[in-house]
């Protein structure tokens, strides 16, 4: 619910209590992954994997670095480990969107090799600011 960061994830901003049962089903699901930093979370991210004739492949959503450790390479590193766990359970595609105003991650994401595969229109809807969000498709092949 960092102010800096919620912007780019699923979540409107709500009040830590109300997020907290959403946050157990994450972790229930086993989902929700933390990159650790020196001992300290530094990022996040969701790993969804597919099923049946998608199973090579694998959904990562809500990738976030805390404020802290942004600007370091730490979003650079989180994505090439999140790769090679990736490749280690036999995927081959890794999938995810991001909202085309998210020019900071869309570069990272280019740089680790994701490609733009297309724009999903009015995808995310903004309550609190009553608006949609374009967002890109993009993918990491094997």
């Amino acid at each position: 619910m960092h102010p800096a960061i919620n912007p780019y994830l699923l979540y409107d901003p709500m009040p830590l209590p109300d997020f907290a049962p959403i946050f157990s089903d994450l972790l229930d699901k086993s989902v929700l992954y933390k990159f650790i930093v020196e001992g300290r979370a530094a990022g996040m991210c969701k790993l969804v994997h597919q099923y049946f004739r998608n199973a090579h492949t694998i959904y990562l959503g809500g990738v976030a670095i805390h404020p802290d450790f942004t600007g370091k390479g730490y979003g650079l590193q989180m994505l090439q480990e999140i790769i090679a766990y990736a490749v280690g359970k036999g995927c081959r595609r890794i999938e995810l969107s991001t909202g085309i105003t998210n020019e900071k991650a869309i570069r990272l994401y280019e740089r680790v090799g994701f490609v733009k595969e297309g724009v999903l229109r009015n995808y995310t809807w903004f309550k609190n600011e009553d608006r949609f969000l374009d967002e890109i498709m993009m993918s990491w092949i094997n």
